[in-house]
């Protein structure tokens, strides 16, 4: 089953062509961050009209590089929340078009379920039951995957996502967008210890994280220092900052293996390419004999073909959708797709 999918709910334009939900024939993404460099974030309205500028072109050179043709298409799909509602729209629309005019099924997937099966192209032999970390600019969660469609959360942020964090972090330093990008390379150079940093504890479930305390901590200590005319060593500071998001995440992950009696667990979203994250994750499973299945770097941010490999499994339990289908900025990533 050969499955078009379509991505536009933040800053990439994607479109992918994936096979029985593994294997990738072609994904062409359109990358926004040159423009929104300029104003250090997305900006949801440019957004929206470059996904449009970009979105047809995409699917015409998706097939070109495929080598198929449009009636070798067996069905569509298209993230249709959570994300910018300007963004998702786009595809979403696009998408409807497209299964209209070639009479195929019309496949609604979540962005976050998405992200997970991600892991499903870098690893043909994961399936679930299994643990899962998914860490994201807009979402930090621990997963039960029970199954490709049938999904428990036991632990999530109670405040801001880790991503959210080290971007907005990353912008009071004044680094380029993408800011969680350039704290990670910043950091890599820096040494730990100068600036000691909170880890905060969540609510009754330990499996809770926040991240809010963290992040005004590190605000307050910059603007602190820029008032009184000190200088941060601006490495040793992103060190400190990374392994206070790190030791917030990786234990819980841990945690949540031991919960759930799994001995396999799947990292998901953006800041899952955070170098220091990646390390200490496989550090702490290895000490639980479990294994760790990470995207590979490319795979990590938005794109098409982690959407096609969703719509698959999506499309076996009978999730599809009808001309109605709409477009969301929030949903939670449980029960039916629609």
């Amino acid at each position: 089953m050969i499955i078009m999918a379509v991505e536009s709910s933040c800053d990439e334009t994607a479109v992918a062509l994936v096979k029985d939900g593994r294997t990738v024939l072609t994904d062409c993404i359109a990358s926004q961050v040159d423009l929104h460099k300029i104003y250090g974030g997305v900006v949801p309205e440019i957004a929206s009209r470059k996904h449009i500028e970009a979105i047809y072109g995409l699917a015409e050179q998706a097939l070109s590089n495929a080598g198929l043709q449009r009636s070798d298409i067996d069905a569509v799909a298209v993230t249709y929340a959570p994300g910018l509602i300007g963004a998702v729209l786009v595809g979403v629309n696009f998408a409807k078009a497209v299964a209209m005019a070639l009479n195929v099924p019309l496949i609604p997937v979540h962005h976050i379920r998405g992200h997970i099966a991600a892991n499903y192209l870098a690893y043909p032999e994961l399936e679930p039951p299994f643990a899962c970390l998914v860490v994201s600019g807009g979402h930090t969660t621990l997963i039960d995957v029970k199954d490709y469609t049938k999904m428990e959360i036991l632990g999530t942020t109670l405040d801001d996502a880790a991503g959210e964090c080290f971007d907005k972090v990353a912008r009071v330093l004044d680094m380029p967008y993408p800011g969680g990008a350039s704290l990670d390379k910043r950091a890599q150079q820096g040494k730990e210890g100068r600036y000691p940093m909170p880890r905060a504890r969540a609510g009754e479930n330990p499996l809770d994280m926040s991240f809010s305390g963290l992040k005004t901590a590190a605000i307050n200590l910059i603007h602190n220092a820029r008032q009184k005319g000190e200088e941060i060593v601006v490495e040793d500071l992103c060190a400190d900052f990374s392994a206070a998001v790190s030791d917030t995440l990786v234990p819980r992950a841990m945690a949540l293996l031991k919960k759930t009696g799994y001995r396999k667990l799947a990292v998901a979203g953006g800041v899952a390419a955070n170098s220091r994250i990646r390390r200490d994750i496989l550090t702490a499973a290895e000490k639980l004999g479990a294994k760790v299945y990470m995207p590979p770097l490319k795979l990590c941010g938005d794109n098409g073909a982690m959407i096609g490999a969703q719509a698959y499994y999506e499309y076996l339990a009978g999730n599809v959708a009808d001309m109605t289908l709409n477009a969301y900025a929030t949903k939670s990533i449980l029960g039916e797709a629609l």
